[in-house]
């Protein structure tokens, strides 16, 4: 099966700098170390938006530092904490639309991968994203192109609620616009945002969320709190695509553990009862 790498939810800052107490840079070098260790046969890096934090120059240059070895092709995408301007101007060679939108197509044997640019500068409310009439009618070209292959589409922002108060209230605003067109084609829709990893299926169409390569969100349903945050480990996405679908993985970094076997584990007895 070929495989995808995902990271999402980068939030790099300067040198030094953190949030709740975590180097952004240090968590994004150990995943990106981690992942192409790991699985160098790897066809494509996404990485799914916020890139940085605050969408500097600076940010975007330590991103652009870090990747310029990568041994793999990296498809970037942008966040609502991302400014388009600074980031064409580190990455000038990054595909975009004749409007200037950040959105890409890369073609495999049996799926056709879909990145959309859902970074809205003027949101309302602020951090909250959409897919203007440019952005949705480039998506209607790419998915009748197709050629009957499935459709992986990336979207930075859930175009649904996922049950966590303060995050559903900056979802995609036009989240509807976005499930039409996939209920109607064989598509899996990827998202982040949300700083959890959450799967499940929303008006016919099948969807997996990755947690940041940063900061995590509790899993809070009472709080109306976007900023909520706690300390997991940092983790990074994995597709593996077949002839007949796509199956996603999700991998924490940095927990130190050695795969060991029931036997090894468990006493004899207790062993044959797993």
């Amino acid at each position: 099966m070929d495989k995808i790498l995902v990271l999402t939810d980068l939030h790099l800052r300067g040198a030094g700098k953190t949030i709740i107490g975590l180097d952004p840079t240090v968590r994004l070098q150990q995943s990106l170390d981690t992942a192409l260790r790991d699985h160098p046969d790897a066809k494509a890096l996404i990485l799914m938006g916020d890139l940085t934090h605050s969408g500097r120059a600076e940010e975007y240059d330590i991103l652009r530092d870090m990747l310029q070895d990568c041994p793999i092709p990296v498809t970037y995408m942008l966040g609502n904490h991302d400014q388009r301007a600074p980031f064409r101007a580190t990455f000038p060679t990054a595909p975009v639309t004749p409007q200037g939108h950040v959105q890409r197509i890369v073609d495999l044997p049996h799926h056709r991968i879909i990145t959309l640019d859902t970074h809205d500068a003027a949101a309302n409310p602020a951090h909250s994203g959409l897919l203007c009439a440019d952005r949705l009618a480039w998506l209607d070209a790419a998915l009748a192109g197709a050629g009957g292959r499935m459709a992986l589409v990336f979207a930075h922002h859930p175009p649904h609620a996922v049950g966590l108060p303060g995050m559903d209230a900056i979802a995609l605003r036009n989240g509807d616009d976005l499930l039409d067109r996939l209920r109607a084609t064989p598509a899996h829709l990827f998202c982040g945002h949300v700083h959890r990893t959450i799967s499940g299926q929303t008006r016919g169409v099948a969807f997996t969320m990755f947690k940041s390569t940063c900061h995590q969100a509790p899993l809070d349903l009472i709080r109306p709190d976007s900023t909520l945050s706690i300390a997991e480990p940092a983790a990074y996405g994995l597709l593996l695509l077949s002839e007949g679908g796509v199956i996603a993985h999700s991998e924490d970094i940095g927990l130190n553990l050695t795969p060991c076997s029931g036997s090894d584990a468990l006493p004899e007895d207790e062993s044959k009862a797993i």
